[in-house]
């Protein structure tokens, strides 16, 4: 089934008074089925990326343009500055409030911690002090994953530096792994039984050209100017600042490669990616309705 076919087959299904969660690898049509339902049956539109809540970044991490966002209430999209820390704490604290307000959420995006710490809890675990990240920050990945528990690293993208870094501060921290504090979480901030829940099941090779063309038109959107904007700040350790597509661009703009390699190098981190996203989701929403558009 065509992606307009399977969206607005999905949208005719749900019921207009539950909150709606709609995972998936990057380039799956997320975004889109998101707005369609937030134009058809109302309800605010919820970022769940992690590389999206930074105010430096719309085209680089496709946030949706001023023209989506005027069509329908968003939130949390863009509104932190690189500098500032932020966490899956931090964004379920942002959604938690949100839900307070009484407001029908449409939350979207492919970071599944989000949404495992939204259906099933989050362990409150102490702020890292600023001198251990700033430790952190200075490994290298092997580095990080040699200090984490056998427990602790079959949980984690062992591939995600930002997700090895955090592991590693907190039991650097604590003195505790961070499967330990996983195991002692609290309650729930929005069951599955309470939503509709959604993840994008897709084939990889219709997933794979889709990357590559939205890169294409980020490249005509004005990727290499938001690239040049934040070049004179640039910090390849910021967490906001190794989105997907920011360290191919500024090696092409600091000469070190040609624009066509930084062009073939992001499409390929970012298939990778994807397929990492596809992994994760398969084995931990397995429980989720599947949408497979073709």
């Amino acid at each position: 089934m065509h992606l307009s076919a399977v969206l607005s087959a999905a949208t005719r299904e749900i019921s207009p008074e539950k909150h709606v969660l709609i995972a998936g690898p990057t380039a799956s049509g997320k975004s889109a089925l998101a707005l369609e339902i937030a134009e058809k049956q109302g309800g605010i539109v919820v970022n769940a990326d992690a590389s999206q809540v930074y105010d430096c970044w719309r085209v680089i991490t496709a946030r949706p343009s001023a023209d989506e966002e005027s069509q329908a209430p968003h939130a949390l999209y863009g509104h932190i500055a690189a500098q500032d820390a932020y966490s899956t704490g931090h964004w379920l604290r942002e959604v938690t409030a949100l839900l307070a307000q009484g407001e029908r959420l449409i939350i979207t995006g492919g970071t599944g911690l989000y949404f495992t710490a939204l259906t099933k809890g989050l362990a409150e675990i102490p702020q890292t002090p600023a001198e251990i990240r700033a430790r952190g920050d200075d490994l290298p990945l092997a580095d990080l994953l040699a200090g984490l528990d056998a427990q602790t690293l079959t949980r984690i993208d062992t591939q995600n530096r930002a997700r090895a870094q955090r592991a590693w501060e907190v039991v650097t921290a604590t003195g505790k792994g961070l499967a330990a504090w996983q195991d002692n979480t609290g309650p729930a901030a929005l069951p599955l039984e309470a939503c509709h829940p959604f993840v994008f099941d897709v084939d990889k090779e219709w997933l794979n050209a889709r990357i590559a063309k939205r890169f294409d038109l980020m490249l005509e959107d004005g990727a290499l100017a938001e690239a040049e904007a934040v070049r004179p700040t640039y910090n390849p350790s910021l967490p906001a600042h190794r989105a997907i597509g920011v360290p191919e661009l500024m090696a092409y703009l600091e000469g070190q490669i040609t624009l066509d390699q930084a062009r073939e190098q992001a499409v390929i981190a970012t298939r990778r990616f994807a397929k990492r996203q596809r992994t994760w989701m398969r084995n931990k929403m397995s429980d989720w309705r599947k949408l497979s558009p073709e």
